[in-house]
């Protein structure tokens, strides 16, 4: 074998050296938290700490009055029901919803939207405010989009 190496190392191939040593050493690694000490067997556990009345978790707690699932979802379904008055979004359905409808190419320079923007709008505004958009071609072939009743 080491004939082998010899030859090879004669040829001009790189023989690979042994492995120096590092300097550096491998960081400790930091300690996990300690568990809470539980009580022995056959003794009852302590009871915990009363807390003090009056703290700013209590007077939290106090002041909002508890929210049920159902309630936050109707609120959250009140809230994507309609687009923002002033907003691009509602520019957009209106424009949408007038009986020709609008193209691609309107709807862009009013929002100042890109192409893809825009697409991306339609395609979700259908779902979040339950609303039937249909997408056609017009006769000189630009994309025309409206609200279907």
């Amino acid at each position: 074998m080491n004939d082998t190496a010899a030859t090879v190392a004669e040829q001009g191939a790189t023989v690979p050296t042994e492995k120096a040593s590092s300097t550096k050493s491998a960081r400790e690694k930091k300690a996990a938290p300690k568990a809470t000490k539980s009580a022995p067997k056959g003794k009852k556990s302590a009871k915990p700490a009363a807390a003090k009345k009056g703290t700013t978790a209590d007077k939290r707690a106090a002041a909002k009055p508890e929210r049920t699932e159902r309630t936050a979802k109707s609120e959250r379904t009140a809230k994507a029901s309609a687009p923002r008055v002033a907003s691009k979004g509602a520019q957009i359905l209106e424009m949408i919803g007038q009986g020709k409808g609008a193209t691609l190419a309107e709807i862009m320079k009013a929002t100042g939207w890109q192409a893809h923007s825009v697409r991306g709008f339609i395609s979700t505004v259908g779902k979040k405010h339950n609303v039937k958009i249909e997408s056609s071609k017009n006769e000189s072939g630009d994309r025309l989009y409206r609200i279907v009743k």
